[in-house]
């Protein structure tokens, strides 16, 4: 099993549902989040004034999908946050160890 936390620009998470409900991922969770990467966020000016946004809001989903689905849901999810620009986003996949349904008590794959 496997662990992929996905940071995407907000407007994108409603494609990246749609392309991941395609491909057989039936849960997820999702939080807002602010960040940055190389954008290191921008300059904008607000009533005359310039000042710097720093953190730039992201949508961090973070999902728990079987080996053999993995390549599929970073394949839906990239296809789904691309916009081509930068601030796109990252996804990382970690190995996890266990997973417990705590309604059925139900562990491993059956759990997820």
């Amino acid at each position: 099993m496997k662990l992929i936390i996905a940071i995407i620009k907000p407007f994108k998470l409603d494609e990246v549902k749609e392309a991941l409900a395609a491909t057989g991922v039936e849960g997820m969770t999702v939080t807002e989040v602010k960040g940055f990467g190389r954008q290191k966020g921008h300059t904008e000016i607000y009533r005359g004034s310039e000042y710097t946004v720093d953190f730039l809001p992201k949508v961090k989903l973070e999902l728990a999908v079987a080996d053999e689905m993995v390549a599929k849901a970073v394949a839906a999810i990239t296809a789904g946050a691309k916009t081509g620009k930068i601030g796109d986003g990252k996804i990382f996949v970690m190995p996890l160890e266990e997973v417990v349904r705590i309604r059925t008590d139900e562990r491993g794959e059956a759990a997820i």
